[in-house]
């Protein structure tokens, strides 16, 4: 429960230090930035820096489960964690109205390979993931404060098993959500190099959809070069004229995002003695979010939250956990209110939800519940939505799989043609 709390203070602090920026970058509509539309409009491969980054990080392992601390096959902490990684992104060119809107973005394709110090057990997972980053401060030419998020699957677990694997009581699948927030300073040491050092916050888990499902979580430092393949020397020097940012249209949109999942159930029995279901229950629901869109990297609202959980309420009528039965369906059924704040971003738009079910029927869907999720762009007014539901900032509910609709949407498109 503390880890969790941990990790939702550091992504709510990482969250209002981007939402802040926005204000930061705004600038006046100019007639002259039209010029930039047609840098904009070039071939893919000339109207973004193309880039190769190596990445080492050493952490420290939450210890969360006795398994971590001590009871497992080794009788020792694992306590250290170590990663290597291999990264592919596309960034912003420098001094473009879109550099200048969305503060230096670069997204790409990552792949991370980790060591926990006991393979045996937990195994040595290997990553693959999306990312995407930017300024958050620039202290010279060379020099910078950026962010960066890392959203995938990891794969090559050792899984809980009760006969081969009974200790590991912290994952409960081969297959896991990597998710990852990091801070760190870039120097760029050259036209082609850059070397990157900051501080790496990391979870694993299976989004309840098997048990067990503590999680893993570490924090601790990295460090990376990256080669940018086709930049040149006159990133590093202002130049005479840029064209302003064009005054943000404000307006209000709205999404509909329809999503799907399963997950597992945990009943408590006897004297709060926690029984799993064997059953994988489905969970189906729909989110319709009306959001005013304040800059170009920010947007909040409210969002209507409607949802079907196949595990809500579900008891075991023995008290033993022999038998588990699903109530009625008007049981399982919930109406919610959330407020709703988003990070916008050329191809990527990371949000958070704070709600609770105002119409239910008692039991598990009376929470307060918190929404962490990614909206990726399909078109201009679609996109896939990954988003995970949790009850009380520590329980795990489930995971938001689905697709999503935006009506009345205004913004502008720099990043593509």
């Amino acid at each position: 429960m503390k880890n969790r709390m941990q990790i939702w203070k550091i992504l709510a602090f990482l969250g209002a230090v981007l939402f802040l920026s926005d204000t930061i970058y705004a600038q006046q509509w100019t007639s002259d930035s039209h010029s930039e539309y047609k840098r904009d409009t070039l071939p893919f491969s000339q109207r973004f820096i193309h880039r190769l980054g190596v990445e080492g990080r050493a952490g420290y392992i939450f210890q969360t489960s006795p398994f971590l601390e001590y009871s497992n096959h080794q009788y020792k902490a694992m306590k250290n964690a170590y990663a290597g990684h291999l990264k592919y992104s596309f960034q912003l060119r420098p001094h473009t109205v879109a550099d200048q809107a969305y503060i230096g973005a670069y997204q790409g394709i990552g792949v991370g390979y980790f060591n926990f110090g006991n393979p045996e057990e937990l195994g040595n997972p290997l990553a693959v993931y999306l990312f995407q980053g930017g300024r958050i401060a620039q202290f010279s030419p060379r020099i910078s404060l950026n962010y960066e998020w890392n959203f995938g699957a990891s794969f090559g677990w050792k899984p809980y098993h009760s006969d081969l694997n009974p200790y590991n009581k912290v994952i409960g699948s081969k297959v896991n959500a990597y998710l990852n927030t990091n801070f760190y300073f870039n120097w760029m040491l050259s036209p082609k190099f850059d070397f990157t050092t900051g501080v790496a916050v990391t979870h694993f888990s299976n989004g309840n959809t098997k048990f067990p499902n503590a999680g893993l979580n570490s924090i601790g430092l990295k460090v990376g070069l990256v080669y940018n393949i086709n930049r040149k020397e006159e990133c590093f020097a202002k130049p005479l004229y840029q064209s302003p940012v064009p005054k943000f249209p404000r307006h209000i949109s709205y999404d509909l995002v329809l999503f799907g999942s399963w997950r597992r159930k945990g009943v408590t029995i006897g004297e709060g003695q926690m029984v799993a279901s064997p059953e994988a229950y489905p969970v189906l629901g729909f989110n319709f979010a009306p959001m005013y869109n304040f800059g170009y990297k920010f947007r909040a609202g409210i969002s209507l939250d409607g949802v079907y959980d196949g595990s809500a309420n579900v008891y075991s009528p023995d008290g033993y956990g022999d038998e588990f039965l699903k109530p009625s369906a008007g049981k399982q059924l919930a109406l919610g209110v959330s407020g709703r704040a988003e990070y916008v971003m050329p191809y990527f738009t990371v949000g958070i939800g704070l709600g609770t079910n105002v119409i239910h029927a008692g039991g598990d869907l009376k929470s307060f519940y918190q929404i962490l999720a990614l909206k990726i762009e399909v078109t201009r007014s679609s996109f896939l939505h990954i988003g995970y539901n949790l009850q009380d900032f520590h329980d795990p509910n489930y995971l938001m799989l689905g697709f999503g609709f935006r009506f009345n949407n205004k913004y502008p498109t720099f990043h593509r043609r």
